[in-house]
């Protein structure tokens, strides 16, 4: 999914595309369920988020709109929105849209979580790997104040690689297309860490998935 690079002011902030580069982007949702095994650690994902109707959803860097469209299936009932940088994707997910589906372009910040929350469920899927250190921080940061009291927060993201064979993969793969120096942190195990300093609760990793390109891992905290 497409993910913010840094923080310099709405207008010229930088995000990382899908599959890392502009003109792979049509490849997207093809590459990601062959080589991410994504029916696995997606169906994972919906259900940890065990959404009910009448609950607010939000999905950061929701690219093509695949779990967000799931959950509309699942969960008719609930107000989904989805939010993303990249206009390309975004294009993408409004013509595959369900009812009940709202996209909003931009960053998950202040201003958004000012003018939309508070939400009952904030959910993300591979977008956390693609940012430094400091923004997978501060998009924490801002996922925890865009939740109501005791509200839940469900990712599914490249997590501690563990194997030799995942960490062979991972680095082929996902580095070779998104980097290292983001990449890594992910790789090393620091995502439950950060959301624990970002104030969430109750963290749980529920799954993960071995794949292609490393293990994907599905969290779940409050």
């Amino acid at each position: 999914m497409s993910a913010e690079q840094s923080d310099p002011g709405p207008a010229k902030r930088a995000y990382t595309p899908a599959l890392g580069h502009r003109a792979l982007t049509p490849l997207y949702d093809a590459v990601i369920t062959l080589a991410t095994r994504e029916n696995v650690w997606r169906g994972r994902l919906v259900d940890a988020i065990a959404l009910k109707a009448g609950e607010r959803l939000l999905d950061v860097g929701c690219g093509t709109g695949s779990l967000l469209a799931a959950l509309a299936r699942r969960t008719p009932g609930a107000a989904l929105v989805g939010l993303d940088p990249d206009p390309d994707v975004l294009a993408r997910a409004k013509r595959r849209a369900e009812a009940g589906i709202a996209f909003k372009h931009g960053f998950l910040d202040e201003e958004f979580v000012s003018a939309h929350a508070p939400f009952d469920v904030v959910a993300s899927s591979l977008v956390l790997h693609q940012t430094p250190l400091e923004t997978k921080r501060r998009i924490l940061r801002h996922m925890r104040d865009a939740l109501r009291p005791r509200g839940r927060l469900c990712i599914a993201d490249y997590g501690l690689q563990a194997s030799g064979l995942m960490r062979v993969l991972f680095r082929v793969t996902v580095q070779a297309l998104d980097g290292v120096e983001d990449t890594q942190p992910n790789a090393e195990g620091v995502l439950p860490a950060l959301m624990s300093e970002a104030g969430f609760v109750d963290i749980e990793e529920i799954a993960s998935v071995p794949t292609l390109t490393g293990a994907i891992s599905v969290w779940r905290a409050r």
